[in-house]
Formats: structure tokens, C-alpha cells, sequence
């Protein structure tokens, strides 16, 4: 599991929190999310790395992503819909795209998006 940064949080709340930012950006429709750039930056990674698990497409594969991804749904549109996307492509399946300073906070704020 990708992990340098720490995001301010104890580590099973980090992991609890990634897996879930990653579970919501297969989840959702348009494949977009919005976060802080620092999440989105942790999320790519293991984005990218269920991705490359699910173009393999094997049993074995289907395990890992399962163990990760909190949704049996999820998983399924992952290597039915999305994983044939990317077939052709070796990396780089995702984008972040900058939105600017959150108001309350400052933080950056960032959308992280499917190619």
C-alpha cells in the first residue's frame, strides 16, 4: 500500500479514509472526486494500482482489488467498465486538476478525475 504521507491522521485512520476516497472515485459516475491535493495525491497512486490489477483481469487480481475496494459492486465495474478503458495504456489513468484555496482553511483543493 502506497503511504507517505501521513494526512494528520493515526495510520488505521488513514487507510480506513484512503480506501474509502478510492472506493467513492470508482463509485461515482462521472469518475471525479474533489479533495485536498495531498489526499489526491495518495488516492492516484492506489487508483492507478487497482487499475493495473484489474487489467490483468485473473483471479488472483480480483482478490487483491476485493481485499482493497470496500464494494463488491465497485469492484465489478472496475474490471468490467473501466479496466477495458485502459487496456491499450500502460500508466497514467488518472488527472489533477487544481480549483484553488478551500475557504474555511486554505487548503488546496483539487479534482482528481479518469482519463
Amino acid at each position: 500500500m502506497a503511504g507517505y504521507r501521513k494526512l494528520g491522521r493515526p495510520t488505521d485512520h488513514r487507510k480506513a479514509m484512503l480506501r474509502n476516497l478510492v472506493t467513492s472515485f470508482f463509485k461515482s459516475e462521472d469518475g471525479k472526486i474533489v479533495t485536498t491535493e495531498a489526499r489526491a495525491k495518495e488516492v492516484r497512486s492506489l487508483a492507478e494500482k487497482m487499475i493495473t490489477l484489474a487489467k490483468r483481469g485473473d483471479l488472483h487480481s480480483r482478490r487483491q482489488v476485493a481485499a482493497f475496494v470496500t464494494e463488491p459492486a465497485v469492484v465489478q465495474k472496475l474490471f468490467s467498465d473501466i479496466a477495458p478503458k485502459y487496456a491499450e495504456r500502460n500508466g497514467g489513468y488518472t488527472r489533477i486538476i487544481k480549483m484553488g484555496p478551500r475557504r474555511g482553511d486554505a487548503a488546496e483543493v483539487v479534482i482528481l478525475e479518469l482519463i
